[in-house]
């Protein structure tokens, strides 16, 4: 069912951006199409490489030159677009052999990838000269492309008569340039094998071969999702390429592409039916080359910081007070801590396996998807509210044991722990999760446990350490006080809570899921005092608000936030923009979700200083507000090897490679980038 709902949805994303291209057509479609309404966006010309030679193969070079702005397209054009007809007049006994193109570019306009050329570009053509050619017999090409910039298509045509120039060190120079911009046949065949999600590649290429950031192109249509995140693994002389097929269904007996590096170089590739090895070395993206030790221990100190997070201190301290009554007893303090742990780390692997399992699916999701869904934040939100009620002593639960001790206590309290200390990436578990997207999964599931094991880490040396145990303070009454306290930084959690269900499900939802959540503590607290009334009353209200609550989330909730930078949203295409302007640009991802990236937009970017830094060096900003899943953000994390926000890059001025600023940001660091 899910694959069906997943290919209906790709299906409708291409028929859209089909309506969408033919609108255009129909627009600009001139009532007599011999007669075309201005000069073409995309000039064209025909030229042969030397005079014909009988019985050999003449190449020819149809060169496109766009326009500033605009683009033409590969044989197979993407999501939108459309590829180019060639209808020759050619002399008796000449035959024209397939376009040779060179290796197109991943154009990403209003989320939907195109396979295309923003540069001048040539496709050459073989033509066979039969055995007794006339020479001077005149070969003429009507040819029809598309042009389109990033707000119209153009259908163009030109009817071509091939040119024989004089030979000349420049014109020779000029087809050779023209002949080494076709990426080279490999000589091996390569091997493909689809499944009901992916395409996956078998390309043969030297394993002492350095691949910079590759991408396969794929020749035929309805074959794979053009715009999902491929994945590569090397497994000796071959290339291992998989490609998510977003849904579709279409097979093929042959398989071919080419297969880009990068640089604008590349090899063409025919693919047959095969076997496709798996589990083979991941090529890793730039910052993800680091040995897995090194990203378990960064997972691991990613984990152990969570636990500062104000959702899972007070947790953490009235858990960690309970071995103060356990005494000299070391049997129960380790069995707690043990069960603390597994608690965590079981949560923190399953959330990290539905993740793994998601993307397999072709889903474009990174770390904390889960706080993307309005019904995920309205259940955390019923489930701070209980606990903010617990701790303030209104009612006691088996469920909700924070207090209590024993085993089952411990493990259910790491659960609880893990849920609601996971949405955000920390400065050193940053690498370890983007890393944990490329790697195979046994792998990743590493990283997912070390993480869990570092949020279980004080609990566990406090239940294997003495000492440690000794610090605590001995029990009291003012325990109780404390666990009063404690329910503070919890309340204010859930109102964070109530605010999020806003942004993501809008007013009505956040109302319910609150209401949920006071109706459930009015249950219990009038169970506990015997008033069966009252509480089957705040039951049956409690049930009609789990029933309607999933049809009161709006699609569209609240608007990004105002920011003092005035940033421009994020697209690909917007990115493009900013950057193309020469001045530097200031990229950041952000989500409501996110404590770390609240914290550093008070600090550091919501700040007059920092406004008028960026004002005095014209500094653009862009912003990309990960709240709600969006599948071009993802994409675009992904390709920086990171698996969730914050993400901050710095794109100096007049182009280069950007800086990735660390993810705590102090409040002057923007502001001095701006005054370089």
């Amino acid at each position: 069912m899910q694959r069906d709902m997943q290919a209906s949805l790709t299906l409708m994303r291409y028929l859209l951006a089909a309506l969408l291209l033919w609108a255009h057509l129909l627009f600009v479609m001139p009532a007599d199409a011999q007669a075309p309404l201005q000069a073409n966006r995309i000039a064209a010309d025909l030229v042969a490489e030397h005079a014909p030679v009988p019985g050999e193969t003449l190449t020819v070079a149809l060169r496109f030159r766009p326009q500033e702005g605009w683009h033409g397209y590969w044989s197979n054009p993407g999501e939108a677009g459309l590829g180019m007809t060639l209808d020759w007049r050619l002399p008796p006994g000449w035959r024209a052999g397939e376009p040779q193109y060179p290796v197109p570019e991943l154009l990403w306009l209003f989320d939907i990838a195109n396979h295309a050329y923003e540069r001048d570009y040539a496709v050459l053509v073989p033509l066979e000269v039969p055995e007794g050619a006339m020479p001077g017999a005149p070969v003429t090409l009507d040819a029809q492309w598309l042009a389109c910039s990033d707000q119209l298509c153009v259908p163009e045509r030109a009817t071509l008569t091939l040119r024989y120039p004089q030979a000349s060190p420049a014109f020779a120079a000029q087809f050779d340039a023209d002949r080494a911009a076709i990426p080279p046949p490999l000589e091996s065949r390569a091997r493909f094998a689809f499944s009901p999600d992916r395409l996956r590649l078998a390309i043969p290429l030297p394993a002492a071969m350095t691949i910079g950031d590759p991408h396969v192109f794929i020749a035929q249509q309805n074959l794979v999702d053009y715009g999902a995140v491929q994945t590569y693994s090397r497994e000796g002389d071959l290339l291992v390429a998989e490609i998510p097929r977003g849904g579709l269904r279409e097979e093929a007996s042959l398989v071919g592409g080419i297969l880009a590096f990068g640089n604008g170089e590349g090899v063409r590739f025919e693919a047959v039916a095969g076997d496709v090895p798996t589990g083979g070395r991941p090529l890793r993206g730039e910052g993800s080359d680091a040995p897995l030790w090194l990203l378990l221990g960064g997972a691991l100190l990613g984990g152990l910081l969570l636990n500062l997070m104000p959702c899972v201190f007070p947790i953490l301290s009235l858990k960690a007070l309970t071995l103060a009554r356990v005494g000299e007893s070391e049997a129960k303090a380790r069995a707690e801590g043990v069960a603390y742990t597994a608690g965590v780390v079981l949560a923190c692997t399953a959330l990290g396996a539905i993740m793994l399992l998601l993307r397999g699916a072709g889903e474009q999701v990174g770390w904390a998807f889960q706080l993307q869904q309005p019904l995920v934040v309205a259940a955390l939100l019923v489930l701070a509210v209980l606990v903010t009620a617990n701790l303030a002593g209104l009612f006691e639960l088996p469920m909700l044991p924070i207090r209590s001790g024993g085993r089952m206590s411990a493990f259910a309290t790491g659960l609880l722990a893990a849920v609601v200390a996971t949405p955000c990436t920390g400065p050193f578990m940053a690498a370890a999760m983007g890393a944990a997207l490329l790697l195979p999964a046994p792998e990743a599931m590493l990283l997912f446990a070390a993480l869990g094991l570092g949020l279980a880490l004080p609990f566990l040396l406090l239940g294997f350490v003495p000492p440690l145990r000794r610090l605590l303070p001995r029990p009291g009454a003012w325990m109780e006080r404390f666990r009063r306290i404690m329910a503070v930084p919890m309340g204010l959690t859930a109102l964070a809570l109530v605010w999020l269900a806003w942004r993501l499900g809008g007013l009505h939802f956040a109302f319910a899921a609150l209401a949920l959540g006071v109706l459930l503590v009015t249950l219990f607290v009038a169970w506990r005092w015997d008033n069966l009334p009252v509480a089957a009353i705040a039951g049956a209200v409690a049930l009609y608000f789990v029933a309607s609550l999933p049809f009161r989330a709006e699609e569209q909730a609240a608007a990004a936030e105002a920011s003092l930078l005035d940033p421009v949203p994020f697209s690909e295409t917007a990115l493009a923009e900013a950057r193309a302007s020469g001045r530097p640009v200031f990229l950041w991802f952000t989500a409501d979700w996110c404590v770390t990236c609240k914290v550093n937009e008070r600090v550091a970017i919501e700040r007059e200083d920092t406004r008028a830094a960026f004002a005095a060096a014209g500094v653009t900003a862009v912003r990309g507000d990960w709240t709600r899943a969006d599948p071009a953000i993802t994409r675009f994390l992904e390709a920086q090897g990171a698996a969730g926000v914050p993400l901050y890059l710095w794109y100096p001025a007049g182009g280069g490679t950007p800086e990735q600023l660390p993810q705590i940001l102090t409040p002057a660091m923007l502001a001095q980038r701006a005054a370089r």
